[in-house]
């Protein structure tokens, strides 16, 4: 045990800084060490953790009512690559020409397209038109099957 004056005095003729560890204990504990280089080395630990996580995306998928079965079974397995991975699925329905007249067909094609993917997705938000597109955005499942 070591008085503070001490302490201070020993820390700035080997220049280093005194630094207070475990002030709740009796008697608080101090280290001499370079605060500039504990700084730094923090800012490096905390970078690399934020590099390690994982950022959700929403990754999109386009239809329209033109969409073939075999072209529209192609987006469903992308839309299950996307979901696997953790991502948000927007999927749009484009409404080309008069097509807009039939938005009956184009929310079918929309729940086709959910039903295929209903055991490892919930539909966020339910399809709705905006202009001359059909919008349904679709949330991974926590414990969907992979």
């Amino acid at each position: 045990m070591v008085p503070v004056a001490e302490a201070l005095k020993l820390a700035q003729e080997r220049g280093y800084d005194l630094a207070e560890v475990a002030p709740n204990v009796t008697p608080p504990v101090c280290k001499l060490l370079d605060y500039g280089k504990y700084q730094y080395r923090q800012s490096k630990i905390e970078q690399k953790h934020r590099s390690k996580q994982h950022k959700a995306e929403i990754k999109g998928i386009r239809l329209s009512l033109r969409t073939g079965e075999h072209d529209l079974q192609v987006k469903i397995n992308h839309a299950e690559r996307f979901i696997k991975d953790g991502h948000t699925v927007k999927v749009a329905l484009i409404f080309r020409g008069r097509e807009l007249a039939h938005r009956d067909l184009a929310r079918e094609k929309m729940f086709k397209f959910y039903e295929a993917l209903k055991d490892k997705v919930k539909v966020e938000e339910e399809p709705k038109v905006q202009g001359h597109n059909m919008f349904m955005i679709l949330h991974p499942i926590a414990g969907g099957k992979p």
